[in-house]
């Protein structure tokens, strides 16, 4: 694992204001993403697979763009993650989805 990226502004707004908070977050973090049935990859195929249900397109960039660089996560990989998108939350995310990864990956 790469170090720690927070992509919200709320959570560097909290590293600057209040430190132990910030600290308990990132313990979290590593709680979360150091599973003992998951491996890593796996784990973060389902996180893309969360974001591509959001509305925040940049959210879903910066997943598939570290997963792809640090993960080495296939087009493939990311086609199988689509589909279980466009079954679970329709057509839109599922476009929204694709252009990325045809950006990423094209």
């Amino acid at each position: 694992m790469s170090e720690k990226v927070f992509y919200g502004k709320g959570v560097r707004k909290i590293k600057k204001e209040d430190l132990e908070l910030y600290e308990s977050i990132v313990d979290l973090d590593k709680s979360i993403w150091n599973s003992n049935v998951l491996d890593y990859k796996t784990q973060k195929l389902i996180a893309i697979a969360i974001s591509a249900t959001n509305s925040e397109a940049s959210s879903l960039l910066k997943q598939i763009s570290k997963s792809k660089k640090e993960l080495n996560i296939s087009r493939d990989e990311m086609m199988d993650v689509l589909k279980v998108v466009l079954l679970t939350s329709g057509m839109i995310s599922y476009n929204k989805s694709l252009d990325i990864i045809n950006k990423l990956y094209d």
